[in-house]
């Protein structure tokens, strides 16, 4: 035996040493330049994101092996980013979290191929998979081999995209070609005041365009939540920000085989919903908050809403109801009459492709007055856009559950899960008016030349309006048709609207058999 060598306690010894220091971090200086910040360190979120003791590190002992332009000098372990999983309510989550500390969080080979790594042992296990983004983008010492991580990254958001939930949590700058894989994920959080996420930075747009703005102003958590969509929720601080990522995980499936996590019924399915009737007006012109609609019939009247400040036309939600996971789209007439347009459909239909990904069964309140028109519009594209959101709905194969509560008209109508395009139960309260348009514009056009030849053309079109009304708008018309199921007292709206999703918990589709489709872009 060689007496030179150190026992094994003395390595042992050596090792725990070593992780101390790699928990540590680079410098005490470096911990307090992030917490000056107003930000937390990567281990510090780390800990808020899992439960209490069971997070497991991998690779922490790792290195670069670049060289030039003193990288070789500078070889922290970890190289700037901490991999691993843990429990998030006691199901088994992963995480990279990058290490402003090291590198300004920048990505290099190395530690591009452990986020590589993390990303495929999260595959391998079906469990979700959560980026804690604050970093520099690419590593410049490393050249190509840094942007060759990146494309690493982005070919694995999109194998997993439908196959295990991806969260990007952005904490600090996320610029350049680093940006693209938040948005190749299912949701981007943000943090007022310290997240910023932009493909070119302030000084480049300057540069190019003469425009002056700040980093916030052009990337920060408040513009990408209201201007562009690219954030789904934003926070006031890191702490909320975390809390609000572990109750999203509890409404998610770990996986696309699995169902959303049920929970014991706290809210009973048969509670009777009186307050609808007076919530919502009869008047179909009258504004009223559909949120309120939503928060009656739900679980404890509570809802996980996805970009809320968005595309507010539309309300997107997750929900519990009678203790299932159930994705609600809503009319809002709060916001231009709750009428579609690009933004409303493009955010409604990436939510329903989102929830059919994972089994989650779809919920859609009805109360919709068409297409909003305008050249804007038009010239935008909203054709395009809006057949994104009636592709979405033919393509889910999950149970489908629509409530018309006042007006359906025209092509909204069916865009909005109508039977004819493959709703499993329709719906409608004694309010509701399914209709090419409404009565009044209806009647003009049907009734142009008998209103123009009245001797009292108001009252003749008011009168005609009456009787185009009562027979082609009364709320039975299209019940006695089969295109809804059942006409409801809207006081039993939470117990029918449960008993349906209950009973189609189960359901299975059959798909053509294809590579993909091709959905409109």
């Amino acid at each position: 035996m060689d007496r030179t060598t150190p026992p094994l306690r003395e390595r042992t010894a050596e090792l725990l040493e070593l992780r101390e220091s790699v928990h540590r971090g680079p410098s005490e200086r470096a911990t307090q330049a992030q917490h000056a910040k107003g930000k937390l360190t990567a281990r510090e979120r780390i800990d808020l994101l899992f439960d209490k003791g069971t997070f497991t590190e991998t690779e922490g002992l790792r290195r670069h092996r670049a060289t030039g332009f003193g990288l070789e000098a500078r070889r922290p372990h970890t190289d700037g980013v901490i991999t691993g999983w843990g429990r998030v309510n006691g199901r088994t989550a992963f995480v990279y979290a990058h290490d402003f500390r090291i590198f300004g969080g920048a990505l290099g080979e190395a530690h591009a191929q452990k986020i590589h790594k993390l990303m495929d042992l999260a595959t391998a296990a079906g469990s979700p998979v959560i980026g804690l983004c604050d970093g520099a983008g690419a590593r410049i010492q490393e050249g190509v081999t840094a942007l060759a991580g990146y494309g690493g990254i982005f070919s694995r958001n999109v194998r997993n995209s439908g196959v295990i939930p991806q969260i990007s949590v952005i904490m600090g700058p996320c610029a350049g070609g680093a940006a693209y894989s938040p948005a190749l994920t299912d949701f981007v959080f943000m943090v007022r005041g310290t997240s910023q996420m932009f493909i070119t930075g302030p000084d480049v747009v300057q540069a190019v365009t003469g425009e002056e703005i700040t980093m916030d102003g052009l990337g920060g958590a408040d513009p990408h939540s209201t201007s562009s969509g690219v954030a789904h929720a934003v926070f006031d601080d890191e702490e909320e920000c975390l809390e609000n990522v572990r109750f999203l995980l509890s409404l998610l499936p770990s996986n696309n085989r699995e169902l959303a996590p049920q929970v014991a019924e706290s809210d009973p399915a048969d509670r009777r919903t009186e307050a609808l009737l007076d919530l919502v007006p009869a008047d179909p012109r009258a504004s009223y908050d559909v949120r309120d609609v939503i928060e009656e019939i739900v679980d404890d009247g509570f809802l996980f809403e996805v970009h809320e400040n968005w595309a507010r036309n539309v309300v997107c939600a997750l929900v519990r109801m009678g203790g299932d996971v159930t994705g609600v789209i809503a009319n809002q007439p709060m916001v231009q009459a709750g009428a579609l347009d690009i933004q409303a459909s493009e955010k409604a239909a990436r939510f329903v492709r989102f929830c059919d990904s994972f089994n989650i069964p779809l919920l859609t309140l009805v109360d919709v007055p068409g297409f909003l028109p305008g050249v804007d519009q038009e010239h935008g594209g909203i054709i395009r856009h809006g057949a994104k959101l009636l592709y979405a709905y033919c393509d889910a194969t999950v149970p489908r559950v629509q409530l018309i509560m006042r007006k359906a008209y025209g092509g909204a109508y069916i865009v909005m899960d109508s039977r004819s395009i493959g709703c499993d139960v329709s719906f409608a309260w004694p309010s509701n008016e399914i209709a090419v348009m409404g009565a009044e514009g209806a009647a003009n056009v049907v009734f142009r030349r008998e209103i123009a030849a009245s001797d009292d053309p108001q009252a003749t079109r008011e009168q005609l309006v009456k009787e185009y009304r009562s027979e082609l708008m009364h709320p039975y018309y299209a019940a006695e048709r089969g295109l809804v199921d059942d006409v409801i007292d809207p006081a039993e709206t939470r117990a029918r609207l449960i008993d349906a999703l209950r009973t189609l918990r189960r359901k299975h589709a059959d798909r053509p058999s294809r590579k993909h489709g091709n959905q409109p872009q």
